[in-house]
This record gives structure tokens, sequence and C-alpha cells, in this order.
């Protein structure tokens, strides 16, 4: 196998290499540029969509409510990428990628609002009442484009099978045994229970569940990083300053910095994390967002404006702002990943930071299972236009997070390594259909715009 690992290398490269990179940050200027920067017009209306309408029941068509389909794709969205992929993007591009993993996300909110736009306008009713859709119903029905909706498709599977689940289970397990000492094959049993209960009851029961799932662990894992932040505020100014001179000077002149650090590095490592986190472009949150009970397009794609600000300008900045100002970064140059912000949370609150990293880790993870067992689901059921493989899947769902908490070392490694390709691929079909469809999705942004000014759609 030693030769499809170096291909998968190369592949990589390419995948989240300078071009692909510009490919996702690009589509993402020209729909802000093209529909009047949704994410600044609409920022206001976003948070009173959002938190004012939590339980807010909706006569529209749909199968869950707006705030649980957002819950179900932030569940999927935040994960141990929120924890150590921002590590690891500091330790390899410097405090610069900070800065530019915002700015994707800047960009990336529109990215994401116009996937999920998409995702309502062109979804499928099936024939219990349940919807479904994504961006292989959109290449399909709004392109005609099904080939390549198939390759999405694929795609999609097979970088479930590792993004989605073995990595998961495994970093859930490693978090466990860290805090509690639990051995990792029985976290595995006991996470793939917990996941079989609430998989089989389909979208609506793991949607119940995100809704408690994602606002507990996202305010505990809030909480504990404001804590650290807040005990070195006369950190924070220092730590800000060192971030804006890595994204746009040579950091090598920064105290501290280990050798290697470029502006570069810090580009293609900011933008790479803040993507693989928050997942704007790369058109899976659009499979559950498409089940939206909303009475318009737009307004569905509110809550993925609000999904990329949660995990990224909120998480990930908390992420990485515990790491600089509490100096790990500079004083610890050997660790990466979860160890980095481990350092940070265990420096500050001792064994206790321990708890809290591995708590947030363990619970990252799961909800990261849960919602991208559903974009399995979905991709699934549309290539084979059935539903006959859905109970086998479920049981090979619960079977590979077993298998990946038990597991480590180098497979684990070159899985990870695979479905961080296979991810990135996923982009490729998506972004094309975005490009495509931009005079679409100013026209219902347009239409949206002007039912609100006349009252027909209230604010």
């Amino acid at each position: 196998m030693e030769w499809f690992w170096k291909l998968n290398g190369v592949v990589n490269g390419i995948v989240w290499g300078p071009w692909m990179l510009a490919f996702l940050v690009g589509t993402g200027v020209w729909l802000t540029l093209v529909l009047r920067f949704p994410q600044v017009r609409y920022f206001g209306m976003m948070f009173t969509e959002v938190l004012g309408n939590v339980r807010k029941k909706s006569s529209s068509a749909g199968t869950i409510s707006s705030f649980a389909a957002m819950a179900t794709a932030l569940a999927a969205t935040v994960g141990t990428g929120n924890i150590a992929g921002v590590a690891t993007a500091l330790h390899l591009g410097g405090p610069g990628a900070l800065i530019w993993m915002m700015i994707s996300a800047v960009f990336g909110m529109t990215t994401k609002f116009s996937e999920v736009t998409l995702a309502v306008r062109y979804r499928e009713e099936c024939a219990d009442g349940s919807h479904r859709g994504g961006t292989m119903y959109i290449l399909e029905k709004a392109l005609g484009m099904k080939w390549l909706a198939v390759i999405f498709a694929i795609f999609t599977v097979f970088a479930s099978f590792g993004i989605g689940n073995m990595v998961q289970s495994n970093s859930t397990a490693e978090g466990i045994a860290m805090g509690f000492g639990i051995p990792p094959y029985i976290t595995g049993i006991i996470i793939a229970v917990i996941v079989g209960l609430v998989i089989w009851g389909g979208l609506k029961r793991i949607a119940t569940v995100t809704v408690y799932l994602v606002p507990f662990m996202a305010i505990f894992y809030i909480i504990g990083a404001l804590g650290i932040i807040i005990l070195h505020a006369d950190a924070i100014p220092a730590a800000v300053a060192n971030a804006f001179r890595g994204a746009f000077c040579d950091p090598m002149a920064l105290p501290g910095a280990i050798a290697g650090w470029s502006v570069k590095a810090a580009i293609t490592r900011g933008i790479a994390r803040g993507v693989f986190s928050n997942e704007a472009g790369l058109g899976s949150a659009p499979m559950v967002h498409c089940a939206a009970r909303t009475d318009h397009p737009v307004r569905q794609g509110l809550y993925g404006l609000f999904e990329v600000f949660m995990d990224t300008i909120i998480i990930c900045n908390l992420t990485a702002l515990t790491i600089l100002v509490t100096g790990v970064l500079t004083n610890s140059p050997d660790l990466t990943g979860a160890k980095l912000s481990l350092a940070a949370f265990s420096g500050v609150f001792g064994h206790g930071g321990v708890m809290i990293l591995s708590l947030a880790l363990s619970l990252f993870a799961l909800s990261t299972i849960l919602g991208w067992y559903w974009y399995a689901e979905t991709a699934i059921v549309y290539l084979t236009n059935s539903t006959a493989l859905v109970t086998p899947f479920k049981i090979l769902w619960m079977v590979l997070i077993v298998l990946g908490a038990w597991g480590g070392g180098t497979y684990l490694a070159n899985l990870w390594d695979l479905s961080d390709t296979l991810n990135g691929l996923m982009a490729v079909p998506n972004l094309i259909g975005l490009v495509l469809l931009t005079k679409e999705l100013r026209r219902l942004v347009d239409d949206f715009d002007k039912k609100l000014k006349d009252g027909t759609l209230k604010r």
C-alpha cells in the first residue's frame, strides 16, 4: 500500500494546495461581491433569526426546524479540527495562521450561505414526506450534471468513514483516556451504542439530540477557553500583534519563532484549517439544511452564516488565543495537535484543565459522528435511489466507531490523510455548482430582499 499512500500525499498536496485554496476563498469573495456582502447586511438579522427562533415552530414545508437543521450541521462541523486542527495550523504556520483563518471564515460565511440557500431551493420531497437534498441534487436538478453529482456523492461516502467516523471516535477515546483513564475500546463500544440509539431514529432523532448537545458543548468549551484568556488578559495585545505580523510580514523576526515559519505557510495553513473546520465550500452542510422548515431558501441561508461564525470566528479563535496567550506555542515547539491545546489548558487549570479539554474534545468528536452519519446516508440514498442499504450501513457505521476507537498508529494517520483528501475533493463539484448558479443565487437574494421590504416575509 506504500505507493497508494504516496499517491494520496501528492493528490492531497494539490487538493489543499495554493490553487485549490485560492478557488475556495476566491469563490467566497466572488459570491460576497455578487450578493452584496450578505455576511454584513444580514449580520443582525442572522442573530435575530437564529437566537430568537430556537423554540419557534413553523408550518412551512420541511422535516425539522431551521434551528435543528443548523444544530445538526454545526454538530458535524464543530469537531476535533476546532481543537487539534487549529493547534496544528499554528504549529506549522505560526501565529499568522490565525488571521488567515479568520479572513477565510469571513468569506466562507457567504459560501456556506449560498450552499444552504441552493440546497433548500432544489431539495426533493420523499414519499414519506421527508426532504433530502444537497450538492448532488443541486448539480443534477439545476445544472443537469448528474455525472458530477455522482462523483460528489462517492467522495462523501468514503470521506465519512474517516473524517466523520473513525478519526473522530479515536479522538474521543483518546480524550476520555487522557482525562478519566478509561480504556479506548470500552469508550468505543459505549460511543457505538449511543450513536446507534440516535441514528436508528433517523434525522429527527439526530436533530433532537444535537439541538441540546451542540449548545451545551459549545458553551462548556467557550467558558473554559475564556477562563484561560481572561487570566492572561495582559498577553492578549502582544498575541494579536504577533498574529498580524506573522500574517503579513516575515515572522522570522518574532522572538522565539520556530525556524521555517513564513507568510506562505501562515496563509496556506490558516485557510486550509479554517475551511477544514467550518466546511464552507465542501458542500456537506446543505445535506441537512435542505430538510429545514422555512418560508424562503435565503432565510435558511442565514443559519449557514451563523454556522461559520460560531465554528471558526468564535470557537477556533478561542482555541488559537488560549495557545498564543499562554505562550505554549513558543515554549513547547515540539508539541502539536491536541497536545498543544492540552498544554495550554493544563498549564492553567492543572489536571482539571486536562479533564475540561478531554471532555470537550470527546463531545466535539461525538457530535461530528452524528452529523456526518446523515451526510453519508444521504449520499448512499442518492447513489442507490433506494433506502435498502440504510440499515446495513448503520450497522457498519457502529462497527467502524469501535475499530476507530480501538485502533491507532500508522493506519489511522493514513486514514486521516485519505479522508482529508476526499473531504477536499468534495469541494470541487460543489464550487463549480456555486459559480455556475451565481445568477440564480442573486435572483433568490433579490427576491428575499423584495419580500422583506414589502412585508410579504417577516424579519
